[in-house]
């Protein structure tokens, strides 16, 4: 069984995200752990103990910003980053946030509608991949 929680198992949270981020597709390693993450709320999701997924959740007046969200390539597809995303917006709504936003890779706005995201704004570039910001009201 899969578990979703928070945790203060940053490392394990840096570890996926250098995996995902940096090693698969080459992302630059510098600005992935960033002043943010000492501010932010993190999931952490599991399976026998073995990470699978995370995301981190900042917080900001009634606005939670979710990112830095991946998937072990083994467990995309099953449905786990859709459950992450659930996690994230349920944590923000227990902190009394009124929104939540994170910044969509282009391809991936569908996922994000799927799960109540609107688009906003004008699409950007964050290393080479456009991006798109989306919000959801909580």
């Amino acid at each position: 069984m899969i578990e979703i929680a928070p945790t203060e198992d940053r490392a394990t949270c840096y570890a996926l995200r250098h995996a995902v981020f940096v090693a698969e597709p080459g992302y630059s390693a510098e600005g992935e752990v960033d002043a943010l993450d000492a501010h932010s709320l993190h999931l952490l999701a599991r399976e026998d103990g073995a990470p699978l997924a995370t995301a981190r959740v900042y917080l900001d007046g009634d606005t939670a910003k979710v990112g830095r969200v991946c998937v072990i390539a083994a467990r995309r597809g099953t449905g786990l980053g859709a459950d992450l995303i659930e996690a994230a917006v349920t944590l923000a709504a227990a902190y009394g946030v009124r929104r939540a936003v994170l910044g969509a890779q282009l391809h991936a706005t569908g996922f994000y509608e799927k799960r109540g995201f609107v688009p906003f704004g004008v699409p950007y570039d964050d290393e080479g991949e456009p991006h798109q910001m989306m919000e959801r009201a909580l």
